[in-house]
């Protein structure tokens, strides 16, 4: 059941990309953030009101959470400036660039997580993990040369630059994950976080509106704007149900949600009609086998 659950979040995420991208053809970025978190929101409003006004409504179930201090709080507001910026990074790029292109690149982000938890935590990599952090990136210089075929270049283009660092604070917030969550919940901090977001955007869209106008900020509705909320939350929904089983391995749930990538990419090609796509999907392979190298290693 658990290794079900893990593939559902897999295909979620990767429909997820797919909605990120059909919604911002016509909308600027911080209008869909501010949509996708005020949607999120209210999506686990619930689960927080129950909470904090001592209500039971989900006791006994997967959604029960607690009310926490304030330090706790300040633990989920970091997170939710780091997971934030990395979307701000990742919604600007996947605006401008092939999904094709953006799907393998954030799939290499558990080698990145690997990286950082052996140079900060000094975690050490054993031989199959070294394969798969090699693979992986090699296939990002494969991409790159992909890219230059569409006129892309990787060292100077700024949406490439915006897709890596949402790479990097991703990887950030997945080792910062690692030490909250000895002490939170992922549910509370789930919860809460969407929250946060969606202030920090009502302000930044705020901001931008008093500066720049109403015109900075496009927007047309689409229905892929709810489903982009829809789709994470179930996708993270489907994850923390698949980790409650005691039989769960998280090595094995890890390595199948990067499979998403699979998904955005047929229906980047079948939906959008991207371009060169036989070599991307070479470098795509390499990602994964660099990906079950990672997981065999954990093993």
């Amino acid at each position: 059941m658990w290794l079900s659950l893990a593939f559902l979040s897999a295909a979620l995420l990767g429909l997820y990309d797919v909605a990120k991208k059909q919604a911002l053809k016509c909308n600027s970025v911080p209008v869909v953030l501010l949509l996708n978190t005020t949607i999120s929101t209210l999506l686990f409003l619930p689960i927080v009101i129950s909470a904090e006004c001592d209500l039971g409504w989900f006791e006994g179930t997967i959604f029960q959470t607690s009310t926490l201090p304030f330090e706790a709080h300040l633990k989920v507001i970091l997170k939710s400036v780091i997971v934030l910026s990395s979307w701000v990074f990742g919604y600007i790029g996947i605006k401008h660039l092939p999904i094709t292109l953006v799907g393998p690149i954030n799939a290499t982000r558990p080698v990145l997580v690997l990286l950082g938890a052996f140079l900060i935590f000094g975690e050490r990599l054993n031989s199959m993990q070294w394969v798969g952090v090699l693979l992986s990136l090699f296939s990002i210089f494969l991409l790159s040369r992909s890219g230059k075929k569409e006129g892309i270049d990787f060292r100077n283009n700024v949406w490439i630059l915006s897709i890596a660092a949402a790479a990097v604070l991703g990887a950030v917030s997945g080792l910062y994950d690692r030490y909250i969550t000895r002490e939170l919940s992922p549910l509370f901090v789930q919860s809460w976080y969407n929250l946060y977001q969606m202030v920090m955007m009502g302000v930044a869209v705020a901001i931008i509106a008093w500066v720049q106008g109403r015109e900075a900020l496009k927007f047309r509705f689409t229905w892929a704007i709810p489903l982009i909320s829809i789709l994470l939350s179930a996708a993270d929904l489907a994850y923390f149900v698949a980790l409650s089983n005691e039989e769960a391995m998280i090595s094995v749930v890890s390595m199948v949600r990067r499979s998403s990538v699979v998904v955005s990419f047929c229906c980047g090609a079948l939906l959008f009609k991207e371009k060169n796509l036989r070599a991307k999907f070479i470098d795509l392979l390499l990602i994964l086998i660099g990906m079950v190298f990672l997981w065999l290693g954990t093993r």
